[in-house]
């Protein structure tokens, strides 16, 4: 049969999709100078880009934000003999918290081991399943993407005897982990009261482990306040501070300086069970080895393990600084009361209240929040603002960010300090601003000022 139209029309679609074909096959292929230039370009751009998020992103810290996490987990440690990293070293100065007990970096790595030895303890320990250090261990490295050893067992234990009983037992089913059943393993046990049972038996709830967590962390701010004692009373003059009042530092006591501390000893495989597993191996591996290796198995085989807990070191406080040339002819009595007044003042900053220390930092926010204030009531020309608009204009000129309810209570100081500048009236479901705008901004700053001062005096 002869081809109808629409055949035709398909083929000359097709013939036309060829041509298009071949017409791009004869395209000259781009020049390797080209390719060179365009991958240059590409590297600027992508250059350009990553300096520009780092700037945002600089802009965006402030001296107090809080580390997303802790991400030197993997970050290579100190030199022996070395400086510790300074992520380690000055990793207080970036915690959001107010100043106070703050630990070493050290001691939290420790107090978070605890945490995650406590969690898989606890599970295991609710499943009536034997917890031994094999699984603990495998478990807080997981989890915590760090190296658990023996020794932060110890030192756990030196922080907080009674949070487990320590046992060498063997006949423990290994499930294929390569160690024999009849090997000796270091077995955990939480210790838990008579009270904390469930259907009969101990259970380690999750409020159990709240408790344990912060009692760990209380013996760590007192292994720290020992270190601390000890530095004051080698100050110049000595200073005592009462524990129970102490609420920060010295400022001149660097808690990173505070030395490790020592594991406490373990309980140890009997010395006939390690001689016996040393000698089997010596044994069995006799003539795979090289003599080197030999020997030392053998010299294993003959050797007791012995494990000594040291006493913690004593940070050492600065010695007093001998009197400089410009201080030459000055009174000693004089130097001494200026000693006195500045100990006094240090004691008192050390023993200060944190409520009192927030009340400050606000204090030294509200000048600059008292022009910030004045310009929103003047642009928006108006004599009463809700408070819910006050704060929201307030937060976006002011130059730190602040959420809404935090520049609540910085405007309620105002109506507090200057109730004849700001006053706050609740009118039904709502609560106004009111601004005086023809007082004299300069004698606003003055009283706020003077109210500052007055406060830091105490």
């Amino acid at each position: 049969p002869l081809p109808t139209q629409e055949d035709l029309a398909r083929l000359r679609c097709r013939l036309q999709r060829v041509k298009a074909l071949a017409q791009l096959a004869q395209l000259p292929s781009v020049p390797a100078a080209a390719t060179t230039d365009l991958r240059s370009h590409l590297d600027q751009a992508r250059q350009l880009e990553l300096r520009i998020r780092e700037k945002k992103a600089g802009s965006r810290a402030t001296p107090g934000a809080r580390p997303s996490g802790d991400t030197k987990a993997t970050a290579p440690a100190a030199e022996a003999g070395g400086k510790p990293p300074a992520y380690q070293r000055f990793h207080t100065l970036a915690q959001d918290l107010p100043p106070g007990l703050t630990l070493p970096y050290k001691f939290k790595v420790l107090a978070e081991m605890f945490r995650s030895v406590d969690t898989i303890a606890g599970m295991l320990f609710n499943r009536a399943e034997t917890i031994t250090l094999a699984k603990v261990k495998q478990g807080v490295q997981d989890m915590m993407r760090r190296q658990f050893e023996e020794r932060h067992m110890g030192q756990i234990k030196a922080v907080y005897p009674t949070s487990y009983r320590l046992r060498q037992e063997k006949n423990i089913p290994t499930f294929g982990s390569g160690v024999k059943k009849s090997d000796y393993q270091l077995t955990l046990e939480p210790v838990l009261g008579e009270e904390e049972k469930v259907d009969g038996r101990p259970h380690l709830s999750a409020s159990r482990l709240l408790e344990r967590r912060k009692e760990f962390n209380r013996n760590l701010v007192n292994i720290v306040k020992q270190h601390h004692k000890a530095f004051l009373a080698a100050l110049s003059p000595p200073m005592v501070v009462p524990e129970e009042k102490l609420t920060r530092w010295h400022p001149r006591f660097n808690v990173d300086d505070v030395p490790d501390i020592s594991p406490a000893e373990l309980p140890q495989a009997p010395q006939e069970d390690r001689l016996t597993t040393a000698q089997e191996v010596l044994s069995t591996a006799r003539g795979m080895l090289t003599p080197k290796m030999e020997k030392a198995l053998a010299n294993l085989a003959l050797r007791t393990a012995e494990a000594s807990a040291g006493e913690p070191v004593v940070s050492k406080a600065p010695s007093p600084a001998s009197t400089s040339s410009a201080l030459k002819g000055v009174s000693q009595a004089l130097l001494e009361r200026i000693r006195a007044k500045e100990a006094q003042k240090l004691q008192a900053l050390m023993m200060r209240d944190p409520r009192q220390e927030e009340r400050l930092a606000m204090l030294g926010r509200l000048p600059a929040m008292a022009r910030i204030l004045r310009n929103v009531f003047v642009a928006e020309k108006k004599q009463a603002l809700t408070m819910e608009v006050t704060c929201a204009r307030m937060a976006e000129s002011y130059d730190a960010q602040m959420p809404p309810g935090e520049m609540e209570k910085h405007l309620r100081l105002f109506a507090e300090l200057l109730p004849d500048w700001v006053g706050i009236h609740a009118i039904r479901t709502d609560t106004y601003i009111k601004l005086d705008k023809g007082k004299d901004l300069g004698l606003v700053m003055e009283r706020l000022t003077k109210a500052a001062k007055e406060a830091e005096a105490l």
